[in-house]
């Protein structure tokens, strides 16, 4: 099953900004809508915080979990990122917002304003403290090129939840379904049928 969430796609026209609650909860209705139990799920990105999210809080909602470029845990620190920061906090406050462009990243400036909104409540909405509810049996795969959840997120994610395993996709960046499909596919077949 698959389907565009609110914001995305075909599926456009959001009433007001949407929140990691709003997702997660638009899932589970497309879930009984369906009429679909316990389905095996591979979520990218934005979905494994969804997917994260949900595992933590009914772990019969799922069987089995494949999280690929997974977002969703707290940044480490970063000296850069931090000046970056102070800086835009200074700045706001005395620059009209386009001229502030340059400091947002090119996902959120490609957004409609509503969904500008829903992006920062997403990303600043952090998940570490959920991971060790998620009882379902889960693969994390990361691309060793992945620039967007880099390797340490993943082995963030490996040691937070209890029963998964961690896979590395050589040469791969965040889409890693994308630049090496072939292992990609190996590992989730491997993972979701096993002999």
């Amino acid at each position: 099953m698959a389907f565009d969430l609110q914001g995305f796609g075909d599926n456009q026209g959001m009433e007001y900004p949407f929140d990691l609650t709003d997702y997660a909860n638009e899932v589970k209705q497309k879930l009984k809508e369906h009429n679909v139990e316990k389905p095996c799920v591979i979520a990218h990105s934005f979905g494994g915080r969804i997917a994260i999210k949900l595992a933590s809080e009914n772990p019969l909602l799922f069987d089995k979990i494949v999280l690929s470029g997974s977002a969703g845990l707290k940044p480490k620190f970063c000296l850069k990122r931090s000046i970056k920061k102070m800086a835009f906090r200074l700045l706001k406050s005395v620059l009209p917002k386009e001229r502030l462009k340059k400091f947002y990243s090119n996902d959120y400036n490609s957004l409609s304003p509503i969904m500008q909104q829903s992006f920062i409540k997403i990303v600043n909405e952090h998940l570490d403290d959920r991971l060790r509810y998620i009882k379902n049996p889960t693969l994390i795969l990361v691309g060793d090129k992945d620039k967007e959840t880099p390797y340490y997120m993943a082995k963030r994610l490996n040691r937070g939840i209890p029963f998964s395993s961690l896979k590395v996709v050589k040469g791969a960046g965040h889409f890693a379904f994308i630049d090496k499909p072939m292992k990609f596919n190996m590992e989730v077949g491997d993972f979701l049928f096993p002999e």
